[in-house]
C-alpha cells in the first residue's frame, strides 16, 4: 500500500492532504495514561514573514546538469526549520511567478511546496502552466473567489460533482492546485470552503492539532460504533479496539500499521468503521474508497484497505452504509481521523482523537477492561 509523504501525504501533487511535517498536535488529559497525538485533518508547519534574497541557486546554462542544492537560510525561515527538524531532505527549486519553490523528500516520497509571499503559509503542490485569465475563461461560471490569504489568491472550481481549489501566483501567470497551511498548522484551504456547502462535511475537525474527545454533549461512542458497518481484524475472543477512519487518511495508514503487531500477538482485535470526510482534499476518491470498502466482506475489509483495493464496483448496500456511518461520526462529534474507542474498566467510553504517544499504554488499558469485564 503506498505510504503518503512523511506519513501523511494524500493522494497526488494535485490533489494534496496534510504533509506531516506539520507536527502532531499536543493534547492529554490527567485523569488517563494516554495522550492523543496525529491525526487527518491536521497541522502544518510554521513560516517566516521574509524570504531572504540571495543567490540560493547555481546559474544552469542550457545542456548543463541540474545541480540543486539545501537552502542555505533553513535556521532564518521557520517553515524551512521546521520542515528539516522531520528529517525531510530539502532542496531549492528555484523562484517562478513570484513564489520560491522548495521539495521536501522523505525516502522515495517527495511534495513539492510554494512559500506564500508574506512566509507565513506555504501551499502543497507545482505550479500549473495556467494563468488565471484562462481559467476564468474555460470555467466561466464554475468559478468562486476565495479571497486573498498570505497573498495568495483562491479559487473555488467545480466541475460536476467534483471541485478543486486553486491558488494564483503573484503575477497571474500560474496557478497552483493545492492545499494551504499557515504558520500556527491550521489548514486554511479548508477553512476557506467550509463556507460552501457540500465542500466538507460538517463532521471534520473545528480544532487543529488533536485533542481527547470530551464525552459531554454527544452520543456515547462505543454503543454508536457498534451499531455501524465495520470490518474486523484479528481473533474475535480478544479485547476489541474500534477505529474510525478514511480510507485516504495517512495518520489512520499509520495507526493501523503500528497496530498491527498487537493483533499478530492476539492482545486485541480491531474493529475497523469507514467513513469519508477527506473527498476535498482528495479530489473525491475518499468516498468511492469508503463504499469498495463497506462491500468486502467485514473479515477482508482490513485486507483491502491495507491493499488499497478500492476499485471494484460498489454494492448496492455500500452507500447507505457509508451514509450510516458517517451520520454516527456526526452524532459522536468526530474530530477527525483516526478516532480510536474502546470499553475502559470502569464501564465508560475510552476515546481518542488520533495516534496515542503511548500504544502500550492504550492497549494494556484496553485489556485490563476487557479482563474486568469477562469476570
Amino acid at each position: 500500500m503506498p505510504r503518503q509523504f512523511l506519513y501523511a501525504m494524500s493522494v497526488s501533487l494535485v490533489a494534496l492532504s496534510t504533509p506531516a511535517f506539520a507536527g502532531p498536535g499536543d493534547a492529554s488529559n490527567s485523569a488517563s495514561v494516554i495522550q492523543s497525538g496525529q491525526s487527518e485533518p491536521g497541522i502544518a508547519p510554521a513560516a517566516e514573514p521574509a524570504v531572504p534574497s540571495g543567490a540560493r541557486f547555481a546559474n544552469i546554462g542550457q545542456g548543463e546538469l541540474l545541480a540543486l542544492a539545501a537552502p542555505v537560510d533553513v535556521e532564518t525561515v521557520p517553515v524551512l526549520k521546521h520542515i528539516a527538524a522531520t528529517g525531510a531532505q530539502l532542496l531549492e527549486l528555484g523562484e517562478s511567478h513570484g513564489l520560491r519553490s522548495v521539495s521536501a523528500r522523505s525516502g522515495d516520497q517527495f511534495m513539492i511546496l510554494q512559500i506564500a509571499p508574506d512566509g507565513q503559509a506555504v501551499v502543497g503542490g507545482p505550479q500549473l502552466d495556467l494563468p488565471v485569465d484562462k481559467l476564468m475563461m474555460l470555467a466561466a461560471g464554475q468559478v468562486k473567489e476565495l479571497g486573498e490569504t498570505h497573498g495568495l489568491r483562491g479559487l473555488y472550481l467545480r466541475n460536476g460533482q467534483d471541485f478543486q481549489v486553486l491558488y494564483v501566483t503573484p503575477d497571474g501567470r500560474s496557478t497552483i492546485a493545492g492545499v494551504m497551511w499557515d504558520a500556527t498548522g491550521k489548514n486554511l484551504t479548508r477553512e476557506q470552503v467550509s463556507k460552501i456547502d457540500g465542500a466538507v462535511p460538517t463532521m471534520v475537525v473545528e480544532k487543529e492539532g488533536s485533542k481527547r474527545l470530551e464525552a459531554t454533549g454527544k452520543a456515547d461512542a462505543l454503543l454508536s460504533v457498534e451499531h455501524s458497518a465495520f470490518g474486523t481484524y484479528g481473533d474475535p475472543a480478544e479485547p476489541r479496539l474500534w477505529m474510525i477512519f478514511d480510507p485516504y487518511c495517512s495518520y489512520s495508514v499509520r495507526a493501523f500499521d503500528e497496530l498491527k503487531p498487537y493483533v499478530a500477538a492476539g492482545r486485541i482485535q480491531l474493529a475497523i468503521v469507514p467513513i469519508s470526510i477527506l473527498d476535498y482534499e482528495t479530489n473525491g476518491r475518499s468516498t468511492p474508497a469508503a463504499k469498495a470498502l463497506l462491500s468486502q466482506d467485514p473479515a477482508r475489509m482490513a485486507e483491502a484497505w491495507d491493499h488499497q483495493s478500492f476499485r471494484a464496483p460498489p454494492s448496492q448496500e455500500a452507500p447507505a452504509l457509508l451514509q450510516k456511518n458517517n451520520g454516527i461520526a456526526e452524532e459522536i462529534g468526530l474530530k477527525g481521523t483516526p478516532t480510536l474507542i474502546w470499553r475502559k474498566a470502569d464501564g465508560t467510553t475510552g476515546e481518542i482523537d488520533g495516534i496515542p504517544n503511548n500504544w502500550e499504554a492504550l492497549i494494556a488499558e484496553v485489556e485490563v477492561a476487557h479482563n474486568v469485564s469477562a469476570r
